[in-house]
């Protein structure tokens, strides 16, 4: 069993707080990205939710009713929904990199420099894991500097759990019941949901053209 870096912060080894297992030293550098089943979800659920907006548009001649101020074409529709996609998919582009210096969360190039750049925390400034309750009920964890600043742990990766542990064993952090921020058959069940209402678009675009 391999000791934790002498910079970083070690749980207490008293009997009311005895310190965890170290996780086995796992090769590094290692990447991480959101998991295909989140991406493949997540996609198909923002078309669901989108594609019939210019359809309708056209079909109830919104673009040219004087009574809708501003008035919107389907052809703006269109071009807005692909920025939305476009976006979307460098949201989901996240990576993590785990290196012998640190933990790197970074995105594309471009998105980068249009919407979040990213962060880089060293080991051994990570001085705790402080766990957050979301307003939906979930647990999220943040990364504590030395210097105070909070640093959202990267929960939808693929790998989780590994990442957990090569985390821990860098950092000799309690990590234990850290768990994903959701579970795979939640995003199973929400993909059925978006591959129903695509097929409920389908159905109210072709019933819109034979109208």
């Amino acid at each position: 069993m391999s000791s934790p870096p002498p910079n970083s912060i070690a749980p207490s080894s008293s009997a009311a707080d005895p310190q965890p297992p170290i996780a086995p030293e796992l090769p590094l550098p290692k990447t991480y990205r959101i998991s295909i089943l989140i991406r493949l979800t997540l996609v198909l659920l923002y078309g669901a939710l989108t594609l019939p907006l210019p359809f309708l548009t056209q079909v109830n001649g919104a673009a040219n009713d004087p009574s809708i101020s501003p008035s919107i074409s389907p052809s703006t529709l269109w071009v807005g929904l692909a920025i939305g996609l476009v976006l979307l998919w460098g949201a989901l582009s996240e990576q993590v990199e785990l290196t012998t210096e640190g933990i790197r969360v970074t995105y594309p190039v471009w998105f980068r420099w249009l919407i979040r750049k990213g962060w880089f925390l060293p080991w051994s400034d990570i001085q705790a894991l402080k766990p957050k309750t979301t307003g939906q009920g979930g647990l999220v964890y943040y990364f504590l500097s030395r210097s105070g600043e909070g640093y959202l742990l990267p929960m939808r990766v693929a790998g989780f759990s590994r990442l957990v542990k090569q985390v821990q064993g860098q950092t000799g952090l309690d990590m234990r019941d850290v768990r994903p921020l959701a579970q795979p058959w939640m995003y199973i069940a929400l993909l059925g949901c978006a591959l129903l209402l695509l097929l409920c678009d389908v159905w109210v675009i072709a019933t819109l053209h034979q109208a």
